[in-house]
């Protein structure tokens, strides 16, 4: 059944079921959604990323809809210090327009900053960044994807031209001979994906996982490499070390698709196996064993994953597998190639239409000329005015409320206060600010620090379009009306262009025109969508972009003739090992790493008030080995103290021997003195402005 064949059911003029999409990961997982008398009921859909599977958040995610946490009435804040007191519309929207003229008045238009996230739809993304550069003219914006797919988007786009995480369809999992997932766990991050990757393993084929724990997804692979936290990179360069002394380099495909190998060549040849195990702790044997499964059958497929990517050096960890794929000659090849697997709901679509530092819609750079002339005339201003580039979203906040930074921001679908590396000192940041307005429908930790929080739509509330892992275009649709005071983001940034432009650049409010308007704005550029209507996504199951022509094909498969740099070649660069930026040292002996639990998602604020979630994972936890433990004195259950030159956390101990003895754990997903980020390190990624959130240098004791 296509997603076309049964989008809406009415009684009447009431709609009592619609087709949609969940509103958490990027696997996108098609639902249905019922309205009952009691509320709102989810139900399965057969849809190709998910087959008709949902994971604990999915069949869960209406409880948030009607949840007594919700937010229906805008909140405002008369003095610094004083309390959130509920306002009318108007009160606030003339408080932040307000606000934000004097702010550019004393300071000038890059006072004022955006932060936006990953989750929202792909409409709401590209207005928020017209919003930004049109409206007030600003260039700092970015958004919370920074610190999920930048290190890997930067890592595609230099050695295949394109970013899209899945260059083919997910599907093709299950075709595979062998998979390699490094620094992924599935299993408990997007369960319905482990459906292909039991489609791999009833055919025979072999799945390797490369993490420094033995995560539910490790104990279900035929190989686990358990290497230490921030040596992935030197892995996967002894990894096609051992390919070529082996004799299996793919050498026609490197001559005739490829272009950089000889500089590779030279670098990995010091990548000896034996020194890779010193490193990394991971075995010869598991080395050879590894490149022998990905090398020696007929499709191999390599995936990375936050593990691999949030370092300060991910764009060159992902750098390394892409080498290690090209040389094997998989990307383009049905049933194999290179993918990343995306984090949050519109990760993808969300890097697309303007909401990144340098960008604009379409994947388009924010300092091509020819970009800037392109979408000003989609616009309707000159292409002058528009700012020029911004800054990651850490500096972004690192800087906010100093002289050099932006003393008000307006936050869109973000939690930072518990998702920032280093976040104390941004949850400081935010408290110097001048004016801060967080647009969301619950009071997270950051709308509790806000002078202004304006009540939002939520996923089941509206229409728009989604891009999930693959690049594929989805429709997501309205069951019902949001409740009586709330708005969409679409019609906050509508109202607040209106104030402050007195109506001379309109924003428009309905998801459809915007999405028309994307169309138009990314056209001819990278993630190209002028082809995708709704109605084309209505028809079917999604539309893969590109796809520039309404009557031609859209692309579920990248890279099968060229790749789209100027010489239709992939490249090859050449990335060699370095240490993390804050070695272990005497005072802090430990590495410290983070990452997700199955029934909790990103900072907690929607799936802590889901009760069946906060059942099954109820607070957070410090996870370490049972000889750790036994080192300092701390039992099951008893409350230890992560330090390190940054923060601290304090939370139960859980003994595991799934991780490593000189390595602990904890999910990032509470706030308060459970915060994983107020430990985690700041250290940038030179090319992405990743931060390094997967290894920091502590100390554990007991609390």
């Amino acid at each position: 059944m296509t997603d076309g064949a049964r989008t809406a059911t009415r009684t009447g003029s009431r709609l009592v079921e619609a087709a949609t999409h969940c509103p958490y990961c990027a696997l996108q997982c098609g639902m249905v959604l019922r309205a009952t008398g009691d509320g709102v009921e989810v139900g399965a859909r057969d849809f190709p990323t998910n087959r008709g599977g949902l994971c604990q958040k999915g069949w869960t995610a209406a409880d948030l809809l009607d949840h007594p946490d919700r937010l229906t009435t805008p909140l405002l804040r008369d003095r610094p210090g004083g309390e959130l007191r509920p306002a009318t519309w108007d009160e606030v929207l003339d408080r932040v327009a307000a606000g934000v003229e004097d702010v550019q008045h004393r300071h000038g238009p890059d006072a004022v900053a955006v932060f936006g996230g990953g989750g929202l739809t792909n409409e709401k993304a590209y207005a928020l960044g017209r919003f930004a550069r049109v409206t007030l003219r600003t260039r700092h914006i970015d958004y919370n994807g920074r610190w999920c797919m930048s290190s890997a988007a930067a890592a595609g786009n230099r050695a295949f031209g394109i970013d899209r995480g899945l260059p083919f369809p997910l599907a093709d999992l299950g075709h595979a001979d062998t998979l390699l997932l490094v620094g992924a766990n599935p299993a408990e991050t997007m369960p319905p994906l482990m459906r292909h990757v039991a489609d791999l393993r009833e055919r025979g084929g072999r799945l390797i996982v490369v993490d420094p724990r033995a995560t539910a997804t490790a104990r279900q692979a035929d190989l686990h490499l358990q290497p230490l936290p921030g040596t992935d990179l030197a892995v996967a360069n002894a990894l096609l070390h051992i390919a070529l002394t082996e004799g299996w380099l793919d050498r026609s495909y490197v001559t005739e698709r490829t272009t950089g190998f000889d500089d590779v060549r030279r670098t990995v040849a010091g990548y000896w196996p034996a020194e890779v195990e010193r490193l990394s702790g991971v075995p010869v044997a598991d080395l050879y064993a590894t490149a022998r499964a990905l090398a020696t059958v007929d499709r191999t497929v390599v995936l990375t994953a936050r593990g691999a990517e949030q370092h300060a050096k991910g764009v060159d960890t992902v750098t390394a597998f892409i080498n290690l794929a090209l040389a094997l000659g998989l990307p383009g090849r049905p049933g194999s190639g290179y993918g990343c697997l995306t984090g949050q709901g519109n990760g993808q679509g969300g890097r697309e239409h303007g909401q990144k530092a340098d960008q604009l819609p379409g994947y388009r750079r924010i300092d091509d000329p020819a970009a800037r002339e392109h979408v000003a005339g989609v616009w309707g201003v000159e292409p002058d005015s528009l700012p020029g580039p911004g800054v990651p979203a850490y500096q972004l906040l690192d800087a906010l409320g100093t002289p050099s930074g932006a003393r008000a921001l307006l936050v869109f679908g973000s939690n930072p206060v518990v998702s920032a590396p280093r976040a104390a000192r941004v949850e400081s940041r935010l408290r110097a600010l001048d004016l801060l307005v967080v647009a969301d429908f619950v009071r997270s930790e950051t709308a509790e620090l806000a002078d202004v929080v304006l009540p939002v739509a939520q996923w089941a509330e509206e229409d728009g379009t989604m891009t999930n892992l693959e690049g594929r275009v989805l429709r997501r649709r309205a069951l019902r009306e949001p409740p009586a005071g709330v708005r969409t983001e679409l019609e906050i940034l509508a109202a607040l262009a209106e104030r402050l432009t007195g109506g001379g650049t309109p924003l428009p409010a309905d998801p459809r025109e915007v999405f028309a308007e994307l169309g138009r704005a990314s056209a001819g550029g990278p993630a190209d969508y002028a082809g995708i209507t709704w109605d084309r996504i209505d028809a079917d199951t999604g539309v893969f972009w590109p796809c520039p022509d309404r009557d031609g094909p859209d692309t579920p498969r990248l890279f099968a003739d060229r790749f789209p740099t100027p010489d239709g070649r992939a490249r090859f660069h050449p990335v060699t090992h370095r240490p993390a930026a804050e070695p272990v040292c005497a005072d802090y002996p430990l590495h410290f790493t983070t990452g997700r639990v199955l029934a909790q998602y990103q900072s907690g604020a929607q799936t802590r008030r889901v009760a069946a979630l906060r059942r099954a994972a109820p607070g957070g936890f410090v996870e370490l080995h049972p000889d750790l433990a036994a080192r300092i004195g701390v039992a099951e259950g008893a409350p230890v103290r992560v330090v390190s030159r940054r923060g601290e956390l304090c939370a139960p101990a859980r003994l595991s021997t799934a991780i490593r003895p000189d390595t602990v754990f904890a999910p990032f997903h509470w706030p308060g003195a459970q915060r994983a980020n107020s430990v985690t390190n700041d250290a940038l990624d030179p090319v992405s402005g990743m931060p390094e959130f997967k290894i920091c240098a502590v100390r554990v004791e007991r609390a």
